[in-house]
């Protein structure tokens, strides 16, 4: 009986999640159309899409609690031994689920509060009823933390009884109490595993309390995400590379690239390269990449004759290149939370992308030396068959960058069309997915990566909110400035701080952590803002390969089964590359400034 009713309500999860991801992609699609044939749109189509982006983020959300799969700091607590392990979930588990069900408690006081509010979203439909996802998501999300923190009825106990602890602590305590034991509690959950929007969300609901603030004002802040108009485009470019992801997509690119480049030498690690960065654009997700790609290349690099080593440690760079090209996801956040115009970080981020391209397509070349395999000839026609069997999705980088600055419609548009495109081509085109069976499945999935996504945006922003109301980032400028005279050193430093900062945190957690510290100390510097994002873009790519803790590390050693040391290893001479190519993006800013 309780496992039907489980299965009904997932079944539920993946349907609104993905009629939500749906509604939002048709909805400017039919804006496009209305404005051309009568010069007319939606009666209120931006505020319902942002709405909608609030509830498929809360249930998407939800959605990665259920699969295990909230953003949290690559601490390497996989390498405990066992029974640590299972403490250290629990601990992890408990204190988050505390946390979120105190941010799902705040939420609902803010659901009572909009009430009384005449405010609409639009056709009459009040906003309190769409807030109502917030505390109903942050419940979900608390009790699958607290049940999937262990695999043991004492462990799911023990974490329930701890998550109870916090919760009332952090209603009741007084704060003055609290605030110390509160962050120490914090930080070692964090070290244990802790999501990282538990993390930004404690904070917050630390510091409003010591500040005398309700702490209301997080989910406040959380609600007004949905006043960012760029929003929408983060669940729908991330929908168009899951349908791409999911699809046949990466067996037809592969083949275009090894048909072009395959008779020259290094054509392989060329390939690789090449697949990679087009791959991660769309998925926004060098893990992604890894797995849907590393059992095709891995094998063409071998036949090539690349030794492992070295075909493992190309393959786990590659997996983090493309990240500065059209669509990808980190952009358009890192433009959202540095209030950064999208476009332009786009056309900054072209050159110093293609740098970094040249730099590891080149490596590639002087790994696979003068004692390679005979390499086949140029096959024209292969080559011409290889492009026309993949000619509809080697044409969708081109649909994206007429749309975007072609100014045929708005950046929310473009996303919407990009993955009905990629949705149809996969499709009805290819026939690699079915309408029936895997819509709903990939929306799903989108989801789980969209809603951890934006779960640390929403939190972040109250976090950041106090920031900025404390100063902290006036004041941070002010200390930087007192210690470092140069732009040139803070430059250096910045790359050394990045470095750290992005084998220990996700790229999403990084952008909304870090970024609002980072953006005044840089215009202090007289640093172009696109220059700066660019920069730091860079680094994120490099944190993905930094030992011992990098994502990319830790993918690669799951998908090709080689222990961690040995994947360090094969990796350094690529990081150290990579490295070259992010100084040289640093100190010669005309590569970003030159297409603007």
């Amino acid at each position: 009986m309780i496992a039907r009713v489980l299965r009904a309500l997932h079944a539920f999860e993946d349907g609104l999640v993905a009629a939500c991801l749906l509604l939002m992609a048709a909805i400017p699609l039919a804006e496009i159309v209305l404005r051309k044939a009568t010069g007319t749109g939606i009666t209120g189509a931006t505020p319902i899409v942002q709405h909608l982006t609030l509830v498929a983020a809360m249930f998407g959300g939800a959605l990665a609690a259920r699969e295990g799969k909230l953003l949290s700091l690559s601490t390497g607590v996989d390498l405990f031994p066992p029974r640590a392990r299972a403490t250290a979930n629990g601990i992890a588990g408990g204190v988050a689920a505390g946390i979120s069900a105190a941010l799902a408690r705040a939420a609902a006081d803010v659901v009572l509060a909009e009430r009384g509010s005449p405010a609409i979203v639009a056709f009459g439909v009040p906003v309190w009823v769409v807030q109502l996802a917030l505390p109903t998501g942050f419940a979900i999300v608390a009790v699958r933390l607290a049940t999937g923190a262990s695999e043991s009825t004492r462990g799911r106990l023990l974490a329930a009884g701890i998550g109870i602890g916090v919760f009332v602590a952090l209603l009741r305590a007084s704060p003055t109490t609290l605030f110390w034991p509160g962050m120490a509690t914090l930080a070692i959950a964090t070290a244990l595993g802790a999501p990282v929007f538990t993390t930004l969300g404690g904070a917050a609901l630390l510091l409003f309390r010591q500040a005398d603030v309700p702490i209301a004002a997080v989910p406040v802040e959380t609600y007004r995400m949905t006043r960012q108009a760029m929003l929408p485009t983060i669940p729908l470019f991330t929908l168009a590379g899951y349908f791409l992801a999911e699809g046949g997509a990466s067996q037809r690119l592969v083949r275009v690239f090894q048909e072009l480049t395959g008779w020259m030498r290094g054509g392989p690690a060329i390939a690789t390269v090449l697949v990679c960065a087009f791959f991660t654009s769309f998925t926004g997700a060098s893990g992604v990449t890894i797995l849907a790609l590393g059992g095709l290349l891995m094998p063409v690099l071998v036949a090539a004759r690349y030794s492992e080593r070295r075909a493992l440690g190309l393959l786990t760079g590659a997996g983090s290149l493309g990240l500065l090209f059209p669509p990808s996801l980190p952009v358009i956040l890192y433009g959202i939370t540095a209030k950064t115009p999208v476009d332009e970080m786009f056309l900054g981020g072209l050159l110093p992308g293609f740098v970094m391209l040249g730099f590891a397509g080149v490596f590639g070349v002087i790994l696979q030396g003068g004692g390679a395999a005979s390499r086949p000839p140029f096959d024209p026609r292969a080559a011409a068959d290889a492009v026309w069997q993949a000619k509809w999705e080697l044409a969708l980088p081109v649909v994206v960058l007429v749309g975007l600055f072609g100014g045929f419609a708005t950046l929310v548009e473009v996303a919407a069309a990009t993955a009905l495109y990629a949705f149809v081509v996969e499709t009805f085109v290819y026939r690699d997915l079915r309408v029936r069976g895997d819509l709903r499945r990939v929306a799903a999935k989108c989801g789980v990566l969209m809603g951890g996504v934006l779960l640390i945006l929403g939190v972040a922003l109250g976090f950041t909110n106090y920031l900025i109301d404390a100063e902290i980032p006036t004041r941070g400028v002010a200390w930087v400035q007192g210690i470092v005279a140069s732009p040139a050193m803070f430059l250096l430093l910045l790359n050394a701080f990045l470095l750290v900062v992005g084998c220990l945190m996700d790229i999403f957690s990084a952008i909304v952590v870090v970024v609002p510290l980072i953006a005044p100390i840089g215009a202090a510097y007289g640093i172009d803002p696109v220059h700066l994002g660019v920069i730091f873009l860079a680094n994120m790519e490099l944190g993905y390969l930094t030992p011992p803790v990098g994502m990319n590390l830790f993918l690669a050693s799951y998908r090709f089964e080689k222990p961690l040391p040995e994947v360090y290893r094969a990796t350094v001479p690529m990081l150290a590359v990579l490295l070259a190519s992010v100084l040289l993006i640093t100190y010669v800013p005309w590569l970003t400034s030159a297409l603007r």
